[in-house]
């Protein structure tokens, strides 16, 4: 199995602290193709491409994009969404290390595209180290080519919660990260109340390829719902952890055992803390957006690993992570929590996981962020699939 890097054709091969590398390599072509059409094409461009949010959600980018740009208002922003804080991902650090120039074309075209003048490169306060190298890289951009637009590195405070849209806008207009009640969605009232788009990093690295080489192009690449290539980052029990780009479809096996070096797989985490859980009898899936995907970590579990542990430290990280706006999540988390170190000690009683379903359900249902929504995934997973390691430990109560 090999490898189809297309969002990280230049990693590796530029000088990200040298924009002429990059330039050398055919950089600004899609900045280039993007201003001999209007803005609104550009934005049927992306729609027929197929792309969708890399971020975890997988949203249609083209039809958010044209929904922003039919906005009315001469004021509107597009944010690119650098928190990258689920657990397990190091994808964009990656990509923010090795070529900030794409994704700064990447900003350019989606503001012309949507008419926005001010953009912003919100960056996890873990990846501090970075913002030296994005500057001077944006620095350089604005030297060579007049990019249309205003673009600003903001770095967040640490907050998980940031990585959820509404919450990284209430952070960037000085508030406290939480997230906001929809509607109003973004692309019709966004940062400071205008209409905004936001964006993940690795969706923005895609834009470029998509103007220089059309629609056409990517949309052949993948399956009918998950057009292009994904990049994960692979960690774990694994022989060779790192990053990797794939064509959208592939088999989860190929990447965690042939490309990464995995044995004696027990389970896999796709998709961070918020993903699913794939049991090694099920590493044939495809990797897509109509079967499971996420935001592109892939955590690799060995058969020494106990299901009811990875469970437990699970949560114990939204117990941390958790903002408190909301219920459901401020306290499901906790009670999950307790109810699970429970059991661990063998305190446990049958009638709590049935209790621990029917929790996770609620969350899901009501909780205001995916944080909540999406907290209770992999105790949902490994009990369906791990179930003895849970009755096991359960006490004669």
């Amino acid at each position: 199995m090999t490898e189809q890097r297309l969002v990280l054709r230049h990693c590796g091969l530029i000088d990200p602290g040298d924009i002429a590398t990059w330039c050398a390599r055919g950089g600004f072509h899609g900045l280039e193709r993007a201003r001999e059409l209007v803005s609104t094409q550009v934005v049927e461009v992306v729609k027929q491409s197929g792309l969708r949010g890399r971020g975890g959600a997988g949203f249609p980018v083209g039809l958010k994009w044209d929904m922003a740009s039919k906005a009315p208002g001469s004021e509107k922003y597009v944010l690119c969404n650098a928190d990258e804080g689920e657990p397990g991902t190091f994808k964009d650090r990656y990509i923010l290390e090795h070529d900030p120039f794409t994704l700064i074309e990447g900003i350019a075209i989606a503001c012309y595209a949507v008419g926005a003048r001010s953009a912003y490169i919100y960056v996890r306060n873990e990846y501090h180290h970075l913002l030296d190298g994005l500057r001077q890289a944006l620095r350089q951009a604005q030297r060579t080519r007049d990019l249309g637009c205003r673009i600003e590195v903001w770095e967040g405070a640490g907050a998980y919660v940031c990585g959820e849209e509404s919450a990284l806008m209430e952070s960037l207009e000085g508030r406290r990260g939480e997230p906001r009640f929809r509607p109003p969605f973004p692309p019709a009232q966004g940062l400071w109340g205008k209409p905004t788009i936001i964006d993940n990093v690795e969706t923005l690295m895609n834009i470029p390829q998509i103007l220089a080489q059309g629609a056409a192009w990517f949309s052949g690449l993948g399956t009918e719902q998950s057009k292009g290539t994904k990049v994960f980052s692979v960690s774990g029990d694994v022989q060779r952890p790192g990053v990797y780009e794939l064509i959208m479809g592939t088999p989860l096996r190929e990447l965690v055992e042939e490309l990464s070096g995995a044995t004696s797989v027990k389970m896999v985490q796709v998709g961070g803390a918020s993903g699913r859980v794939v049991p090694a009898a099920r590493l044939d899936t495809p990797l897509a957006f109509e079967t499971v995907l996420g935001a592109g970590s892939i955590i690799v579990y060995n058969d020494t690993r106990d299901a009811l542990d990875v469970s437990l430290q699970t949560m114990e990280f939204f117990v941390e992570e958790c903002c408190g706006k909301c219920t459901p999540c401020r306290e499901g988390t906790l009670v999950m929590t307790e109810t699970l170190e429970r059991i661990q000690r063998g305190q446990g009683r049958e009638q709590d996981l049935s209790n621990l379903l029917d929790l996770a359900e609620t969350m899901g249902l009501t909780s205001l962020c995916g944080l909540g929504q999406a907290a209770s995934n992999c105790f949902v997973d490994t009990l369906q699939h791990f179930g003895e390691e849970y009755r096991g430990r359960l006490g004669a109560f």
